[in-house]
């Protein structure tokens, strides 16, 4: 006991921290003067300087800015598009449709010239809602934050054949019906319904009048359809007559004039306090969630920033939108988004996380479904390139399956890695037997908008399709050499031409609908862009 005392005492007694090598002392102190991007930093003895902590605080808030707006894009994507839907006339539960297929004049992040889209936003906050999905189409329903609810249609449950689907808002705690729906819980109370039908001998025309005859949007009502007497006798759910399903209001797009694209300044955080204020508070992933509080943006509270802290976001979303475009037109090697590897200009960041940006899409092999690991990181880089430059997510986006969904490749570099010049004349050569057994297309969009780029081509596209511009037409030797440029080079079909602006630089997403599988094992692969010198 003495000895035990007399230890104790010892190392109470004993000077500083003797016996803790100095190297170890040195990586947990701060020095008086630190050298850093910022500048020197000043300390007494660890204690930071008030012009130390003024710079650090106005830091901190800077990072948390330019992390809100790479993170939450997505919400100000969903955002953007609902508050253009509302302006171009359109509300919650009309539903959007192109009978001519979309054109150049409206601004939809790489919306496609090729399908018919109908597009609606839906309102639960009145309650679950039930929709009578199109037979033969191609759909997904995500929420206001763009995660996956559900697929209908070829990808979703119905396999194509149109199905019932019920939606129910956050938080619903009333019946749910034994059978006949497809059942989905949602965490926002709007949630975005976006679906794809084909061309019937190249004309649109039939698939319009064939959604506007059977797509429905109708409130349930519980007890109604779906539920038994049985229930009703057990007092397990009301008794209610059946609903009666109602069409809704189809609002023309095809030529419409509406912007659906989220701010890339300032005005973003409004947007996305917007969206905030608007959902519900658990809607929100919590690590975004503290990011967007950080700056400001808190459910139920108003988002005002003083002179200070205004001037550091505006900064921010400066330098938020110039990584976002970065990462997502010009990634690094160790992003691997490049296809076909770091030789091609050919991206697809989806592949390396997923609809959830958290592993790989899983591999269908001969026996059986190969899974990746997960490795517990969210690949934010993957997040963030795809919706900055596109919309809507699903599993079906990037399913390693033969003959369903679809798959996109997009370009923004010659071969030479130079950036698309509106000025200049560019070809490339798709090899024979293109991988895609509905259709395949090349889209032209705007550098700046990741819309259409708007031409004398109200269509800026190239594809198998001849509706609504006429087809590429392939060579003698099977593979098909499409152009782009100001002016069509003699001797070139129609089809095999897109036209660009003079100053203006441009990008293209090649589409494979129904894809094949020479694209999964790479067997079959598109070449890249080169310069064609007059």
């Amino acid at each position: 006991m003495r000895y035990l005392f007399a230890l104790l005492i010892g190392i109470m007694t004993r000077p500083g921290n003797a016996q803790i090598p100095e190297k170890s002392l040195q990586a947990i102190s701060t020095a008086d003067k630190v050298q850093t991007h910022l500048g020197i930093l000043d300390f007494k003895d660890g204690i930071p300087s008030a012009a130390t902590t003024r710079k650090m605080y106005d830091e901190l808030d800077y990072i948390h800015g330019v992390d809100a707006f790479m993170n939450a894009y997505a919400a100000a994507s969903q955002c953007a598009l609902r508050n253009g839907f509302i302006a171009a006339g359109i509300n919650d539960n009309d539903v959007l449709v192109f009978s001519g297929l979309m054109d150049s004049k409206s601004l939809f992040l790489t919306a496609n010239a090729d399908t018919y889209y109908f597009w609606s936003y839906l309102d639960l906050s009145k309650g679950p809602l039930v929709i009578e999905t199109p037979p033969g189409s191609l759909g997904v329903i995500d929420d206001m934050w763009w995660r996956w609810i559900t697929d209908f249609g070829m990808s979703g449950p119905d396999r194509a054949a149109g199905g019932k689907y019920l939606l129910l808002p956050p938080g619903y705690k009333g019946v749910i019906p034994d059978g006949g729906y497809f059942v989905s819980q949602c965490r926002t109370t709007k949630v975005s319904l976006l679906g794809r039908a084909f061309m019937e001998n190249n004309d649109p025309k039939a698939v319009d009048e064939h959604v506007k005859k059977t797509l429905r949007i109708y409130p349930y009502i519980p007890g109604s359809y779906g539920t038994s007497i049985a229930d009703f006798l057990g007092n397990k759910a009301p008794l209610a007559a059946l609903s009666k399903a109602a069409s809704p209001r189809f609002v023309e797009g095809t030529g419409k004039v509406m912007n659906t694209i989220p701010p890339g300044d300032y005005s973003f955080y409004e947007v996305v306090n917007e969206l905030v204020q608007a959902e519900p508070a658990d809607a929100l992933d919590p690590e975004i969630g503290g990011q967007l509080a950080a700056v400001g943006i808190v459910k139920g509270k108003t988002f005002s920033p003083d002179a200070r802290m205004k001037k550091i976001l505006v900064n921010a979303a400066a330098v938020g939108n110039a990584m976002s475009r970065s990462v997502s037109t010009n990634p690094r090697e160790s992003e691997e988004f490049n296809y076909y590897g770091p030789a091609s200009k050919w991206c697809n960041s989806l592949f390396v996380g997923g609809y959830d940006f958290m592993r790989p899409p899983p591999e269908v092999t001969k026996t059986g479904i190969k899974q990746y690991p997960e490795d517990g990181a969210r690949k934010l880089n993957s997040r963030t390139a795809m919706f900055y430059v596109a919309t809507g997510i699903t599993p079906a986006m990037c399913m390693r399956l033969a003959n369903i969904g679809s798959q996109y490749l997009a370009a923004f570099y010659t071969s030479a890695g130079e950036p698309f010049d509106g000025n200049k004349t560019y070809k490339i050569i798709l090899p024979p037997n293109i991988p895609a057994a509905k259709f395949w297309s090349l889209t032209l969009y705007d550098n700046q908008t990741r819309s259409m780029r708007e031409t004398a081509q109200r269509y800026p596209r190239a594809g198998s399709q001849s509706f609504p511009t006429p087809a590429a037409m392939p060579g003698t030797d099977g593979s098909t050499t499409i152009y782009v440029g100001p002016r069509k080079p003699g001797g070139i079909s129609d089809g095999n031409w897109i036209q660009s602006v003079p100053g203006k630089g441009w990008f293209v997403l090649l589409r494979l609908y129904s894809p094949l599988e020479p694209f999964f094992d790479k067997s079959w692969k598109a070449g890249d862009f080169v310069e064609v010198k007059p």
